[in-house]
């Protein structure tokens, strides 16, 4: 944890929560140990959908779709949603919970690597989501700056590595390591670009802010 924890479920238990459905795909998802954002985060996107009113939104990392439909419940009317997954069995269980939230028209599923599917990309995209491999965010970077309009706001989750970000390579394990020098560059680029301002927020396991200049 990255902020104290009894702090953390303190603050948790304010929530006033989600549908029905979205709670039942969380339950699902804790169940299979598939990851889906922290309570923290859901608070926080809920905000940043209510302020900025997206309209269009771009999300790195799928899995099973929980994040996708909780954009889509509560951004603006009209929102249309482009989510990337290359996971091969998480995939159908994403599009089976769009079609079972009546999302189809309003959530689109793009399947395989998002480094391919990011430079094929055109257009801009009001917000967009970060969260998925971490070791990556770097390499996706340029073009995500690519499709982020001037005034768009991009978010990326879990860059704190659970407090790793911040120790010498040689205290996180050899098999981390990569990540670990990947994500501080990440971190490093975001608040040095000069077309991005960024904030670096201890919510959850960690969460950028930035918008394009």
């Amino acid at each position: 944890m990255i902020v104290d924890e009894r702090m953390s479920a303190f603050i948790d238990s304010l929530d006033r929560g989600n549908t029905p459905f979205l709670d039942e795909i969380e339950k699902s998802a804790v169940e299979t140990q598939v990851p889906v954002i922290r309570k923290s985060m859901q608070s926080l996107l809920k905000f940043l959908l209510a302020y900025a009113k997206p309209k269009n939104i771009l999300e790195v990392g799928t899995a099973v779709g929980f994040s996708a439909l909780l954009m889509s419940e509560y951004a603006p009317e009209g929102c249309h949603i482009t989510t990337i997954e290359k996971y091969e069995k998480r995939i159908p269980i994403a599009r089976e919970n769009f079609k079972r939230a009546g999302k189809e028209d309003s959530i689109t599923l793009l399947e395989g690597d998002a480094t391919e599917i990011l430079h094929e990309l055109q257009g801009t995209y009001d917000m967009i989501f970060m969260d998925a491999a971490k070791g990556q965010y770097i390499h996706f970077l340029p073009d995500i700056l690519r499709l982020l309009p001037a005034g768009g706001l991009l978010i990326s989750d879990n860059v704190l590595q659970d407090g790793d970000v911040i120790e010498s390579r040689f205290a996180v394990t050899r098999r981390n390591r990569t990540i670990h020098a990947r994500m501080r560059e990440y971190l490093y680029e975001l608040k040095h670009n000069p077309c991005l301002e960024t904030a670096i927020l201890p919510v959850g396991d960690g969460v950028t802010l930035s918008t394009k200049l």
